[in-house]
């Protein structure tokens, strides 16, 4: 039994009229009569009543529409589902992102994203950079926003957002009160910074500025989260330089200072999108086309 029988039999079935059953599917009346005669002999009863004027279903044959309709409505579902995973509008996407990009590129791209794709399921991951470039090698995730360069062959990314540095003060520091910092004045002040392994590509940024003003940080007190810094410095345990953006993050008890421009610290602070070389996902390429598209965010 092939579906163009069950085809067939659904056509007369709807129609109760050989020849305009026939009409409708393009064949000739006798090889239709023929296809339906071979069928009932397969299945081991009769699908229709026929007399010289008319035909009817049987009671099998009604029953057996009931099931064949419900095939062909599975079949249709089972097709548009094909074909809208194919385009990407559906299926699940795991993506990882450093904890930075959730006060700027994040949560607008998410946006997007479901504006464009809302039957995709989101899986999200809250992962170090380090971490995500190991998941995103074992497929734990499809994509990575994270803080570059990125290393390994196996990896293609894109720059997708920028930004300049600033100094967090806490509000009691005696340069709270200016409108710009010059980074000599933080030569003696003790630092709050992430580990470089965490994140090079903003870490060694950080400490080049600072040594081209004269410097190296004294740093007192690494933790793995930007948030955390921006506490430690509310708590006057120190002085940081992180991404302007965290200024999102309304923490009370600290104060955002520009650094003076002349050393250079405009859009040192990146976010990049990785993602695996030759990974042909739809849904992964519907994220990328739109980031893409947009250049940026």
């Amino acid at each position: 039994m092939e579906l163009r029988h069950l085809r067939y039999f659904s056509t007369v079935a709807t129609e109760l009229h050989f020849g305009r059953a026939a009409e409708k599917l393009h064949i000739a009346q006798p090889p239709l009569s023929k296809q339906i005669q071979d069928l009932e002999a397969e299945l081991g009863f009769e699908l229709f009543n026929r007399t010289k004027r008319s035909i009817s279903l049987t009671p099998a044959g009604q029953a057996f529409l009931v099931e064949v309709t419900q095939i062909f409505q599975q079949l249709d579902r089972a097709i548009d589902i094909g074909k809208k995973t194919s385009r990407g509008e559906l299926g699940q996407i795991s993506i990882g992102f450093v904890g930075s990009a959730t006060y700027n590129i994040l949560p607008v791209m998410l946006q997007q994203f479901r504006d464009r794709y809302p039957h995709v399921q989101i899986e999200l991951h809250e992962l170090t950079t380090d971490r995500q470039l190991i998941w995103l090698r074992e497929g734990r995730i499809d994509v990575g926003l994270i803080r570059p360069p990125v290393i390994g062959i196996d990896f293609a990314s894109q720059i997708i957002f920028q930004e300049s540095l600033v100094v967090a003060l806490p509000i009691d520091h005696h340069l709270a009160r200016l409108d710009t910092i010059e980074l000599s004045s933080l030569a003696t002040e003790p630092f709050i910074l992430f580990p470089r392994q965490l994140a090079p590509g903003l870490y060694d940024p950080i400490i080049a500025i600072c040594q081209a003003a004269g410097f190296s940080p004294q740093v007192v007190q690494e933790c793995i989260q930007m948030q955390t810094i921006v506490s430690l410095v509310s708590a006057n345990m120190g002085v940081s330089i992180l991404p302007e953006s965290i200024q999102e993050a309304q923490r009370q008890g600290v104060v955002y200072k520009p650094i003076v421009a002349s050393f250079g610290t405009e859009k040192l602070a990146t976010i990049a999108i990785v993602w695996r070389l030759n990974d042909d996902s739809p849904t992964i390429n519907g994220l990328l086309d739109l980031i893409l598209e947009n250049n940026r965010f």
